[in-house]
């Protein structure tokens, strides 16, 4: 599907950008160009000594920022597929400087769309978050928004065949600013902070965050916002996994944090089916035959009710399961 075609990829030296980029070229030789979008100069500049030109020729760098259209319509000039990764993430910053927030997250999600609809793009991913589900920090309430205005876009793309899609999930394992590497770098200290022993999180690896961007990509039919099955974690359990020698030390939640996050509500289930890999929150209206889809995918639609959240998952990690994650897909030398 990725002969001769080209992707761009905002927010692309991030953690899933970076794990993305390496996928896509080590599975698709043929792919004309990839375009790697971000404000971040160093970033880029210590990425493109990994993909130097003479032996990564199809690879391009663009410094830019997504709340600037003008430069995201050039960037978009001779794109066929877009992944949408860009994003203020930080709970505690945002709620700092929530206007930053909004101009990135929102304004800059806005601009994505504008930009595809006026070049030739052809489908577009947008990563989501548990966090946008029932959000009650603004990162989340601005991803949520993002969101719809995705979902939205297929509304008004008029006869243009272009696809929008999210895909939501939950912490990325090991990824920039998330609890396990801060937690590896604090066990020097012999401390470990916790904020809530009742804590959980759901728990997805870059490879599992990459193989669903790409099955949105592939597959998405226009306003889905899948969401992975991924096992849960309790925060006790990672920080047992790491430090079992370490003081913990109870610091209390922080600004707009969850006890326990959620990926789909009650009120979702109404539009929520089960695709057996994925669930998918589908638009109550769409531009495709809701029962073609279902058959194609083999698609059943939850209980009226249904709720996905990490403190009632079916499926946890357990402290030697996050040893060994922590082993394959953050640490290779990690040891405890």
């Amino acid at each position: 599907m990725l002969e001769n075609k080209s992707i761009l990829i905002t927010g692309g030296t991030g953690s899933l950008g970076k794990a993305l980029t390496s996928h896509i070229l080590n599975t698709y030789p043929n792919l004309k160009r990839l375009v790697i979008f971000s404000r971040d100069e160093q970033k880029q500049f210590q990425m493109a000594q990994e993909y130097p030109s003479n032996k990564f020729p199809q690879v391009r760098f663009f410094i830019g920022d997504v709340r600037d259209k003008e430069r995201l319509i050039r960037a978009c000039k001779g794109i066929d597929y877009v992944i949408h990764a860009a994003a203020m993430k930080h709970v505690h910053i945002a709620e700092y400087n929530p206007d930053e927030c909004v101009k990135t997250n929102i304004i800059g999600g806005q601009n994505v769309i504008d930009a595809c609809l006026q070049s030739n793009v052809e489908r577009v991913v947008a990563l989501s978050t548990d966090k946008a589900c029932a959000p009650i920090n603004l990162y989340g309430a601005t991803k949520l928004a993002s969101d719809k205005l995705f979902v939205a876009a297929n509304n008004i793309s008029g006869n243009n065949p272009i696809r929008f899609s999210v895909v939501r999930y939950g912490n990325v394992m090991g990824s920039n600013g998330s609890v396990i590497p801060f937690f590896i770098n604090n066990k020097r200290n012999g401390i470990l902070p916790i904020t809530d022993s009742n804590m959980t999180r759901f728990n997805i690896s870059l490879e599992g965050g990459v193989e669903m961007v790409m099955h949105a990509l592939f597959n998405a039919w226009g306003g889905e916002i899948f969401i992975p099955k991924i096992p849960s974690y309790r925060i006790m359990d990672v920080a047992e996994a790491i430090g079992p020698e370490c003081e913990h030390k109870i610091v209390g939640i922080r600004p707009g944090e969850k006890i326990h996050e959620e990926m789909i509500t009650p009120s979702d289930s109404f539009y929520t089916y089960d695709l057996g890999k994925y669930y998918t929150i589908l638009p109550s209206v769409t531009k495709w035959n809701l029962q073609e889809f279902l058959s194609n995918f083999n698609g059943v639609k939850v209980k009226e009710g249904f709720a996905y959240t990490s403190g009632d998952n079916t499926e946890w990690e357990t402290v030697e399961t996050l040893r060994e994650l922590i082993k394959e897909y953050v640490d290779p030398t990690f040891n405890v």
